[in-house]
């Protein structure tokens, strides 16, 4: 029981103290789940952070659910989930009551703009983090460039692209392209 609540405690702090999305979440998610509870190794916590966002629903919530489930099976993947979407529940509820009123003030619009500036930086942080474990050769870079350039310049859908770079990664190992011979 102590494990489930201390699931949900630390998505509850993950969800009220970082904003931004699930990107802005990762630094902090990385520092709880791997570097202070061990949840989860990096490499576990980056395959987590990548079939979430191939999942439908919300890069968090399907993270903080696959760490829950690892560690206690169904019941942990609901504290978990139930810890990362409690906080917004609360902040949607007390801003849809309250915004309105102040949203017009000098002092909100400025607040705002600054947690922006902020998101940008800390989802910076996360995409310099995720290149530098997960771009490891010559091979791996150019599909990150052309993941890059099909996601700016073609209508393709993410989900198309995500299967054609895993595909592509696939492919080049097997050839022996990339990082070694074949198995």
């Amino acid at each position: 029981m102590k494990e489930l609540v201390n699931l949900f405690m630390v998505f509850f702090r993950i969800g009220a103290f970082t904003f931004g999305g699930g990107y802005a979440m990762l630094p902090m998610l990385q520092r709880e789940v791997v570097e202070k509870h061990h949840w989860a190794t990096e490499d576990e916590l980056m395959d987590y952070f990548a079939i979430g966002q191939c999942t439908p629903g919300i890069i968090a919530i399907n993270t903080a659910t696959f760490v829950g489930y690892k560690n206690r099976g169904v019941i942990g993947a609901v504290a978990a989930t139930l810890g990362m979407i409690t906080p917004s529940i609360i902040i949607i509820t007390l801003i849809a009551a309250f915004l309105t009123n102040f949203a017009d003030l000098a002092v909100v619009k400025h607040a705002f703009n600054g947690i922006r500036a902020c998101v940008c930086i800390l989802i910076f942080n996360a995409v310099v983090k995720l290149a530098k474990k997960s771009v490891v050769d010559k091979i791996c870079l150019g599909i990150c460039i052309a993941v890059l350039l099909l996601s700016l310049f073609t209508p393709l859908s993410p989900a198309l692209i995500v299967v054609l770079a895993g595909a592509a990664g696939v492919l080049f190992k097997r050839t022996g392209i990339a990082g070694g011979a074949k198995k």
